[in-house]
């Protein structure tokens, strides 16, 4: 029996399509996903050449395979020690999907961009500071119409279009006052639509995202995910973003400028894939646990 923990919310769609997944009639009896809490989360040394990590009363031995989905809010000391603990659990021979560094450069919007700028790859012109005096710079510098994002965020929350000079000035002395990073990003005009291609491991999975009356094309604000055939080029720059974060499965967003490049928009490490799956008709639940746990058997 393999079995796989999952570090997320037991609740959700994707625990509960996981678990669809692997009830299907050839893996019933071959696998199980167990879900776990970081707050049960402990390492300890015992002697010997390594530490242990466990969940409760579940040793790492129990597991084939971590999956993560989630990091819960927690002081900075229990978010530190929950990453140290999944590096840990990584050195002792654990599957850790997504691996901890990755996560840690995944979560910070403007690390993973420098990242993947590092790389070669294209991205929009994009600036990172922290007073409202350099912010109001950068809005000027971007052509007075951009994207300000937070650094720590998903699914498109608390991103704004700012194109109005008050506007601007007021969001960045609250993001100021507030101690935040002020990630500022050029507005691009697409063609009114983006491309998530999902990596999983050596394979790709392409949507076009599209939204009515909404500049943001996440699927969970109502955009429709519909069945996109990729290029090569637009295929390997999404194999290349996710080398450059160490990422084994991710959600890599691209945008085509009105001058017809693609550019790389974010790495996303813990990926949703419900509207992917349903814009393709595919089995992305039954892909991970392949990929994941048989990852010899293609």
């Amino acid at each position: 029996m393999k079995t796989i923990g999952w570090l997320g919310s037991a609740d959700g769609w994707y625990f509960r399509d996981l678990q669809r997944a692997t009830a299907l009639p050839h893996w019933s009896e071959q696998i199980s996903i167990s879900p776990l809490s970081f707050s049960d989360l402990h390492v300890a040394y015992r002697g010997g050449p390594t530490s242990t990590v466990g969940f409760g009363n579940l040793a790492e031995e129990s597991f084939d395979a971590l999956l993560v989905r989630t990091m819960p809010l927690g002081s900075l000391e229990q978010t530190i020690f929950r990453m140290n603990a999944l590096h840990v659990a990584q050195q002792t021979g654990i599957r850790v999907i997504n691996p901890p560094r990755s996560l840690e450069i995944a979560i910070d919007k403007w690390l993973t961009l420098e990242k993947v700028r590092a790389a070669g790859l294209p991205i929009p012109r994009t600036l990172c500071c922290q007073t409202r005096d350099q912010a109001m710079e950068a809005w000027e510098s971007l052509g007075r119409d951009a994207v300000v994002k937070p650094v720590f965020g998903g699914e498109g929350r608390g991103i704004m279009r700012v194109s109005d000079p008050d506007l601007a000035w007021r969001v960045f002395s609250t993001l100021e006052q507030l101690r935040s990073v002020i990630y500022c990003q050029e507005y691009i005009e697409g063609p009114g639509y983006d491309l998530r291609l999902l990596v999983i491991d050596d394979a790709v999975f392409c949507v076009k995202r599209q939204s009515m009356g909404d500049w943001r094309t996440n699927v969970s604000r109502g955009a429709q995910a519909i069945a996109h055939e990729p290029t090569f080029e637009q295929v390997s720059m999404a194999f290349q973003a996710c080398r450059a974060v160490g990422v084994w499965m991710a959600g890599v967003d691209l945008l085509t400028d009105a001058h017809g490049n693609d550019l790389v928009l974010e790495v996303n490490a813990v990926p949703g894939w419900k509207g992917t799956a349903a814009g393709l008709q595919v089995d992305i639940a039954r892909v991970v646990i392949e990929k994941l746990l048989f990852p010899t058997a293609r």
